[in-house]
This record gives structure tokens, sequence and C-alpha cells, in this order.
């Protein structure tokens, strides 16, 4: 893995609906920056609206890497995000831009900053065998036997979690040892050397109803077709994207026949709650993260003034 330090970097952080994408934008423009994709799911071409993905008018006015950079069927690692990334980050020291890093998913954001444990690569063969398994036992059968040969981990991972479950399957059974054992030899630091973590707070209550309100905006512009597009073009339920929150519920709820008005409003609440779900775990992990800079909604100037102080401290005067 590379270790070589990375420069000065502002990262923007928070869980869903929160605002990252708007606030990782505005920064970009005031300190001629570019954006770097920390969204796992944001890399898969065709995962446009369940994901947030900007709009190609929004990337034409800040640049924007690791969106749209793998196939759904591919097998995208934190391995291959870091190479990416520091890829993408080298070009912009050498432009004169500032790195600002946006997305929700916390595993790609350490591990870029911190690095990450050398975890063995997965076999397609085993990677079938466990998708094949978990379907004919079920999600509460796999977190069992998580349970049985990894509970560190599955103390950690939600019973209705598909992909994590099937992730920390797939390492023991290829390498006989469990993945907490690895994470446990992640050298992640008490905070991040040179980088500066941002986000926007928002009350429990508010947040949960802008994710109410997101989800169902999102159903409206097509996110139902966008998943019937993707079915059609023959990528499965069992592919990492299509079990993304959102995607799996559409997917089963497609294929179990259209149901009336009713059914869809409770599709987008089922949706919904398991995204309210996912942004309390999110929330329950960047807490543990240090030196996070949380500012009220609207708190842009404040946010935008310590970000100025950081880059100074940095030698980088903007």
């Amino acid at each position: 893995m590379n270790h070589t330090p990375l420069p000065p970097l502002v990262a923007v952080v928070g869980p869903t609906a929160s605002g990252k994408s708007a606030l990782a934008m505005a920064l970009a423009e005031r300190l001629g920056g570019e954006v770097i994709n920390t969204d796992s799911m944001q890399v898969y071409r065709g995962f446009d609206i369940g994901t947030g993905k900007l709009s190609q008018a929004e990337r034409r006015r800040v640049t924007h890497h690791l969106i749209d950079v793998a196939n759904p069927a591919e097998q995208y690692s934190a391995g291959r995000y870091i190479a990416d990334a520091r890829a993408a980050i080298a070009g912009m020291v050498e432009r004169g831009r500032v790195p600002i890093l946006c997305g929700g998913t916390g595993l790609y954001f350490r591990a870029l900053l911190f690095g990450m444990a050398e975890i063995p690569q997965v076999s397609a063969r085993v990677r079938d065998a466990v998708e094949a398994w978990l379907k004919q036992k079920g999600l509460a059968a796999g977190h069992a036997e998580l349970t049985r040969v990894d509970p560190v981990t599955a103390a950690k991972v939600h019973p209705n979690d598909p992909a994590r479950i099937a992730r920390a399957l797939e390492v023991y059974r290829m390498a006989g040892v469990p993945l907490s054992t690895y994470r446990r030899a992640q050298p992640f630091a008490e905070s991040a050397p040179g980088a500066l973590s941002v986000g926007t707070s928002f009350e429990r209550p508010e947040l949960y109803r802008r994710i109410g309100q997101r989800v169902r905006a999102m159903i409206a512009r097509g996110w139902i077709e966008e998943v019937e597009g993707l079915l059609g073009q023959g990528y499965g339920p069992g592919l990492k994207p299509m079990r993304a929150i959102g995607y799996r519920q559409i997917a089963a709820w497609l294929g179990g026949g259209r149901l009336p008005e009713a059914g869809g409003e409770a599709l987008a609440e089922a949706i919904a709650t398991h995204t309210r779900r996912y942004a309390k775990r999110q929330m329950t992990w960047f807490r543990k993260h240090p030196g996070i800079f949380w500012s009220a909604p609207g708190g842009f100037d404040m946010v935008m003034e310590r970000v100025r102080r950081f880059l100074e401290n940095q030698g980088q005067d903007r």
C-alpha cells in the first residue's frame, strides 16, 4: 500500500442528506479546488439518482473525480480506490488545485488518509459461493454465521446489511481468518495529519425529515425507472451496487409486480427508514473521528474561515 504523505486536504463529511455535495462545491469554487468522491456507490456507472450524483452541469462547474469509474459488475475495492484517489490528488497538486474529499463512506475516507491493512483479495469462486449461500439461507442465517466465525465484526454489522455480511463471510472463507483480525491491523491514527474535516450538523428530527423528502424527490425524478433499466441490462440484485439502500428495496418491489399508489408510498417510506438507520450509523462513525469541524446549517462563512486558516497554516495561502 502506498504510504507517501498526502498534500493538505479538506474533507467534507457527514451523514446522507446533510448537504455535503453543495458544501464541497461551494468550497471548491471559492478555493480553486477539485472534488474527489468518497462515496462507494457513486463510483458505479448507471447508479445516478439513488446515489445522489451531481448533474453533468454541476460537474462542469467544478471538476469531480472518481464518479462513474466502474461498471456495476466490477468489484471496486478500497485498495483500488486509494490508488485512483492518490493519482487524482497528484494531478491536482501539479495543477495547483486544492483537493476536497466529499462523501459518506467512512472506509474510503479513512483508508485514503491513514492507509489500510492488506486484506486478502477474494476470488470470484468464493464470492459466488457466498452469494449463492446467502440467497439460499437468507440474511438472518448469514448474520448468525458471521456471529459464529467473527463475532467482533458481527456486532458492528446490522443484520439487514447484505453487503457487509457478504464481505466479512467472503474474507473468512477465503483466508480462514476473521475480517476483524485484519481490521485491528489498520494503521489508523488519532487524527489525520495535514487534513481538515468539515461538515454540517443537523438535529436528528430535521435530518430525518430531509431524508424522507430526499427519497421521495429521487423517486419522482425516476429512481424506479433507473432500477428497471439496470435490471433490464442484466445487472441482477446480487451485485454490490444493487444491494445498496433503495436499489435493493426497489428491485425487490419490482420483482413482486407493480403495486397501487399506496404500495408506492410504502416503498418510499421503507427506503427512508433504512436510510435513516444508515445515517445514524454514519453519525456514530464520524463522532468517533477526532477533529471534525461541525457547523450549523447556513454556517458556510464559518466553515470557509476555518478552511482558510487551515490552508494558511499548511503553507497554502488562499
